[in-house]
């Protein structure tokens, strides 16, 4: 069976690795990934480099090698309606259509399905339009304690929230002010002290199997300090809880992301792959943040890495328009370790200057835990260079205490990541 991928972040090279263990994989990607490449030319696939991702040239492709399914996992391409195209070619498909995707894309969108399925959930918020309704808000806040989005997409990054990124309420009126003149909409929400955790779920169109519970670390530097990220590092538990979740708390966000998958797919079935559901937990209750319309990164990386299952048979499942459930998706019981290396500019430097690093075989060969490369591309042997400014590479363990899963991969980190052109968070997993 052959599989094609697209996407070429470190989500996309475990995605890859996993769908390896039963398909021949196929692959359209933006950069020649590490990860990626070795692990299609091991399946016996091929790849094409297409930073545009051209539709007419992944037509040839998908024709040229006789491909059969298809797995994408990318906010922009889903929202780019690729997995629209891999229908059109006649494909099996993992993943929603640009319709579908409309729950991440518009984040507008998706308050109104929660507003209709758990307005309970629902942080205060306002979703300025016009400039009247712009000049109203303004008058609301008397200082920094609100949070502006963006509507649309931003790679996790476009989030900001005040004393945090911004610290008057000038400065975040002012950053407001700038995502309502790009999009023409912007949400502006009262700030929610709690804890941010995300639970994933894997779904035919109708069920959901839901994944262990993650804990990201999107802020750049230790203590939850610098701008926002794509994500530093990740943290999940095999008792699939957090240490300040109980089993009614995740009852209660299995229920929203349930209700709202009926909604989404209310008229026809444009919703299939990984629910992501974002929220808060607060003294008093469950507050929804988010939906993604795939996995997130770093979090593919440890709901894959213990997902007991074959991903592969999951993946084909639900694109063979089959049901899934708590039998045919598995989870083991391990805690998981996810750490992101980093250039020492990433998120900081607003302009992009690739880093060229020496990274060692004897770390991509250690056998308790795995390296998956994101944002780069190999050089020549034990070289790599940054091809965006974005995370470069990301170092996972499973096992059965996070203590000890962090202190091998810190011992790891501290021995091989040694180029003072790299840089990574200490804390992940200290702090939660």
């Amino acid at each position: 069976m052959k599989c094609l991928l697209m996407g070429c972040g470190g989500r996309e090279a475990i995605i890859a690795d996993k769908l390896a263990e039963g398909f021949e994989v196929y692959a359209v990607i933006s950069h020649e990934n590490p990860s990626i490449v070795e692990t299609v030319e091991k399946s016996g696939g091929k790849y094409i480099v297409d930073k545009k991702y051209n539709k007419e040239e992944i037509k040839k492709f998908i024709k040229e090698n006789n491909i059969e399914y298809c797995v994408i996992n990318s906010d922009n391409l889903l929202q780019d309606g690729m997995i629209d195209l891999a229908k059109e070619c006649g494909l099996k498909t993992f993943g929603p259509t640009s319709k579908g995707a409309r729950i991440e894309w518009d984040k507008e969108y998706a308050l109104s399905i929660v507003e209709k399925v758990a307005p309970e959930a629902l942080v205060k918020s306002y979703i300025v339009s016009n400039k009247e309704e712009f000049e109203n808000v303004k008058k609301i806040y008397k200082d920094e304690n609100f949070v502006v989005k963006p509507n649309g997409l931003t790679a996790g990054k476009g989030v900001k929230v005040g004393g945090v990124h911004f610290k008057s309420l000038q400065e975040g009126m002012e950053y407001a002010e700038e995502c309502f003149n790009n999009d023409g909409v912007v949400i502006i929400q009262d700030k929610i002290v709690g804890h941010e955790f995300s639970i994933m779920g894997f779904t035919d169109g109708e069920n959901i199997v839901f994944a262990p519970t993650t804990y990201d670390y999107p802020y750049r530097y230790d203590d939850d300090k610098g701008p926002g990220t794509g994500g530093m590092g990740c943290v999940s538990y095999k008792n699939r809880l957090l240490p300040f979740l109980t089993e009614t708390d995740l009852e209660k966000c299995y229920s929203i992301m349930n209700k709202a998958l009926k909604e989404i797919n209310k008229e026809s079935k444009v919703f299939n792959g990984v629910l992501y559901g974002a929220f808060f937990k607060t003294e008093k209750d469950i507050l929804f943040i988010e939906f993604n319309s795939r996995l997130g990164d770093p979090e593919a990386l440890n709901v894959l890495s213990v997902m007991e299952s074959s991903f592969a048979e999951v993946a084909k499942n639900i694109a063979d328009g089959k049901k899934i459930n708590n039998d045919n998706c598995r989870f083991k019981k391990l805690d998981s370790y996810v750490v992101y290396v980093v250039s020492k500019g990433y998120a900081v430097e607003k302009q992009f200057t690739p880093v060229e690093f020496d990274l060692s075989n004897d770390l991509l060969n250690e056998e308790n835990s795995k390296v998956y490369f994101s944002s780069s591309k190999k050089v020549e042997e034990q070289r790599y260079i940054s091809t965006g400014n974005s995370r470069l590479v990301a170092v996972l363990k499973t096992g059965d205490e996070l203590t000890e899963i962090k202190r091998d991969v810190d011992s790891l980190l501290k021995k091989y990541i040694t180029d003072e052109s790299l840089d990574y968070r200490t804390d992940i997993g200290v702090k939660i």
